[in-house]
């Protein structure tokens, strides 16, 4: 391995796969679809990716158009690639050339879909979206009778194939995600009454599709949980942990503290001085004081130069995850992890 000179996010495959194997057995009979945007949440997209079909997940979530197209050569040639972020008209061709399933959801990004689809003389898949409340985009209700209608008669001719249905929820409580549950279910109906075939559905990310069985469709978008990325103020996974740990190098013992080179230009929020603890040889310590390229950690018996400190993990060293790190600033872990700056080196291990 050598000696760590420089902050190091070390990504644990075993431990991935371990965490795609309890979600693919606790969402069954539904498929399993791994979310990678923000470069899987610090983790490497493609990394991500090549390691979860090998492990037999066949529905990668990339976000955007870009992203997808990234991973189209890193992926066996059956993976479904999902891209739902509006995207410029020749994104839109490249995708459809790429066989990558677009999420729609607009009319216009509709018809921009199905126009590039008609001039590559190509067929886009699609998936249409039906707003159920979060107002993150999706056909509203009264353009979603017209929405189908028109995707029904690309279909037809031969532009599009209509694979699914999708949404996204609030999570906000058990009772507004029922309601919302209730207007994606009805527009299913609505798409099948219409004269839509076989439809994949998808409404649930990482906590319902864990929490809410009754919420899955036949299809899951699970990001942050394959990661073992908990939930803000949200309870320990049984069967998840964290893949990644960030590790810094002591650089020097100053009195009763270790200096470690990792700081805030390393992405590590100064605003942890004084209230946050990392996990060290010596057990659990007090993180003192975060300059801008190093922290002061409460020194232990024994401490020196090359040792290695954890800020955040699954807890081995007696570090706290990062999500545990990220509720003493009021965030979510997800962001800990995609602040991280490039200097600091990701290695998968």
């Amino acid at each position: 391995m050598g000696v760590l000179i420089r902050p190091e996010l070390r990504i644990d495959e075993a431990r991935f796969r371990a965490n795609l194997a309890a979600l693919r057995s606790r969402v069954a009979p539904s498929s399993l679809m791994l979310v990678v945007k923000d470069d899987a949440y610090g983790h490497g997209a493609r990394w991500s990716a090549e390691t979860a079909t090998d492990a037999g997940v066949d529905w990668i979530g990339a976000y955007d158009v870009p992203t997808a197209l990234t991973l189209r050569d890193a992926v066996p040639p059956a993976t479904r690639l999902f891209a739902w972020v509006t995207s410029a008209d020749d994104e839109i061709a490249e995708a459809v050339l790429a066989g990558v399933d677009l999420g729609i959801g607009s009319p216009d990004y509709l018809r921009r879909v199905i126009a590039q689809a008609g001039r590559l003389g190509a067929k886009a898949r699609i998936h249409l979206k039906i707003d159920t409340g979060l107002h993150r985009n999706g056909f509203a209700r009264e353009e979603w009778t017209e929405g189908v209608e028109a995707a029904l008669r690309a279909e037809r001719s031969g532009a599009v194939e209509l694979v699914g249905v999708w949404s996204h929820l609030a999570e906000a409580s058990d009772a507004e995600d029922d309601e919302a549950n209730a207007r994606f279910l009805a527009a299913v109906a609505e798409a099948r009454s219409l004269g839509a075939g076989p439809l994949r559905t998808h409404l649930t990310a990482s906590a319902a599709s864990w929490a809410r069985p009754e919420l899955r469709g036949d299809l899951v978008r699970v990001g942050a949980f394959c990661y073992g990325i908990r939930s803000a103020d949200g309870p320990d996974l049984p069967g998840l942990a964290p893949v990644a740990s960030l590790v810094a190098p002591v650089v020097r013992i100053d009195g009763a503290e270790a200096v470690v080179a990792i700081g805030a230009l390393d992405g590590l929020p100064s605003t942890l001085s004084g209230r946050a603890v990392v996990g060290t040889p010596g057990g659990v310590r007090a993180l003192r004081a975060v300059g801008l390229d190093h922290i002061r950690v409460e020194a232990w018996p024994g401490a020196r130069a090359g040792d290695e400190v954890v800020l955040f993990g699954p807890g081995t060293r007696g570090e706290v995850s990062a999500t545990t790190l990220a509720e003493t600033l009021d965030t979510v872990g997800e962001e800990i992890l995609t602040r991280l700056a490039p200097r600091v080196r990701r290695r998968h291990v």
